[in-house]
């Protein structure tokens, strides 16, 4: 008898469009489409339970064993460095890294760069890899505006489609690194629930080149 997996969804449009890759994969549980304040859902015999997470929390429940697998953003990945087996490209959420600022900015490089930001490991060590010292300024949100505003020389942030930036007068400097979902797997379940885990990764890849 096939041990459950517990996968780790991240809310909101990402995570729907990841169950739906599931569902085609033959993982279904059609519960998790009905509207209620439920966030875990099992169908056993599928072999399968999800849950629905904060994206950004992703990675810490496959990290501890809370859950088997699950799929987080790159972004996150390469941020925070958990202990985790990156197992597949989702080829989704695709988006990229990248250095923002006005158009007319110049590096002064008798000083440090002034870099806000809410990837500070990221812009850490992009600029170490450049030999460039960075003064991180750590922002939460609305980080386009500290550019406009003094408060730092430019930004490094996701961006998807460059409107935000455009509409702040602000344009990308350099790309870092491409972004998308990433399907990972906890060690320990990569282990000792292998041959469900390596089914499901079989069949999600063979879906992923179909859609």
């Amino acid at each position: 008898m096939n041990q459950i997996i517990n996968i780790a969804l991240p809310k909101g449009r990402l995570g729907e469009k990841v169950y739906n890759i599931f569902e085609m994969a033959g993982y279904p549980c059609p519960s998790i489409k009905e509207d209620s304040r439920k966030l875990i859902f099992e169908n056993s015999e599928a072999g399968i339970r999800y849950f629905w997470v904060k994206p950004s929390d992703v990675a810490i429940y496959v990290e501890r064993g809370a859950a088997d697998i699950g799929v987080a953003g790159k972004d996150i990945l390469l941020e925070y460095s958990p202990d985790i087996y990156e197992l597949l490209d989702m080829n989704m959420g695709k988006c990229r890294m990248a250095v923002a600022g006005k158009s007319t900015f110049r590096d002064n490089t008798q000083r440090p760069l002034k870099v806000a930001t809410k990837f500070s490991n990221i812009a850490q060590e992009y600029y170490s890899s450049l030999g460039r010292d960075i003064d991180i300024i750590k922002l939460q949100g609305s980080i386009e505006i500290a550019p406009i505003l003094g408060l730092s020389d430019v930004i490094v942030d996701i961006v998807e489609t460059g409107t935000t930036l455009r509409e702040n007068n602000l344009e990308v400097l350099e790309t870092i690194v491409p972004i998308s979902a990433r399907l990972i797997s906890n060690k320990v379940s990569f282990k000792f629930k292998n041959n469900e885990i390596e089914t499901i990764v079989n069949k999600i890849g063979k879906v992923i080149k179909e859609v």
